[in-house]
């Protein structure tokens, strides 16, 4: 039997003007009960599913999305096909009324096929919907997003901005893994991924144990919330979630944003880079480069460089919009000679 998942650490009481950088800094993950509630959107959910979509329709103007359409095969389950060279859904772009409407016509199907539109921009899908549905992020330039469908099931990821994933209608589970546990989880492919980020290959609710025995040891480490219509979770960067949607409609709401200079780029940029440079190096190479990174990067301090006159130091020193520029400048002409 596998270890049961420990409940994430709630907060109640909180409102959306009230969030501070003790919830919005965390490094651990955290469930505001209610934080919520007192949406519209929320409110609309409460009484039904045909509420709730008449509510969304007052914002509608004519936006087309990215939805994904599945068989009522898998269950709900988005990801890859038996043998991994393809999905088990198929993308559309499509109206989002349209979406809409399906939702509410196999909305008493059984079994029916799954439908989901993900990671939406609220600005450009339902112009005015912020501006009764929203949270203060105390000036964090954050991401809106809409998320939209039926009973759906995202396999575990992991996403590099901070996130404050809001449950507006219907019920969801979230189920945590803290970074270093990509192990256990078995992740599928980098580069060949069915939204973008590279999810675990293990179907939670029928987990192969023989195929996956590592995914025990993960679930030693899991930590779920059960939420409820009006709950927040808060999930840290680079924290693996799975997500369940548990009613026939289901909407989110969710904000992303960094903790990071704007000139940054991603970090997958650099694993990437390292897979192509680094990885298949003789051992001892492999290894004299991994106490570089150390030094350099993971370990980077400021005696790192201070044998060097400030001036002089460059790319060692604190890095601006002009450093990276020039960092970039000189990353682009390595690769292309």
């Amino acid at each position: 039997m596998l270890p049961a998942a420990k409940p994430i650490r709630e907060i109640a009481g909180l409102r959306p003007g009230d969030l501070g950088n003790e919830i919005l800094a965390s490094t651990e993950p955290l469930l505001l009960r209610g934080l919520v509630r007192d949406w519209p959107i929320v409110q609309a959910g409460l009484q039904s599913a045909q509420a709730a979509d008449a509510y969304l329709r007052r914002f509608y103007r004519d936006a087309t999305v990215n939805a994904m359409l599945g068989a009522p095969e898998i269950d709900g389950r988005f990801g890859y096909n038996d043998d991994l060279s393809g999905f088990n859904f198929y993308p559309v772009r499509v109206r989002l009324d349209t979406v809409l409407g399906e939702l509410e016509k196999h909305a008493a199907s059984e079994p029916s096929p799954t439908i989901y539109v993900g990671s939406t921009s609220i600005e450009g899908a339902l112009p005015g919907f912020r501006a009764e549905n929203d949270v203060d992020l105390k000036g964090r330039e954050a991401l809106a997003s809409i998320w939209i469908g039926n009973h759906t099931v995202i396999a575990a990821h992991y996403d590099l901005p901070d996130n404050l994933a809001c449950v507006a209608v219907g019920r969801r589970r979230f189920t945590l893994f803290p970074p270093g546990q990509q192990h256990n989880l078995y992740i599928g492919p980098l580069d060949f991924t069915p939204a973008g980020q590279a999810i675990s290959l293990v179907d939670f609710a029928r987990p192969d144990l023989a195929r996956f025995p590592r995914f025990a040891q993960a679930m030693e480490h899991a930590q779920v919330a059960e939420m409820e219509p009006g709950d927040a979770l808060f999930i840290p960067s680079m924290w693996w979630h799975h997500v369940e949607a548990l009613d026939r409609f289901n909407v989110l709401v969710n904000y992303w944003w960094r903790q990071s200079p704007e000139w940054m780029d991603t970090p997958m940029n650099a694993l990437m880079h390292a897979l192509l440079s680094v990885r298949d190096l003789p051992p001892a190479q492999r290894q004299a480069w991994a106490e570089l990174f150390r030094h350099y990067v993971f370990e980077a301090d400021e005696e790192t460089a201070s044998h060097i006159p400030p001036a002089a130091r460059r790319m060692l020193g604190p890095i601006d919009d002009d450093t990276a520029r020039a960092i970039r400048a000189q990353l682009l002409k390595r690769i292309n000679r």
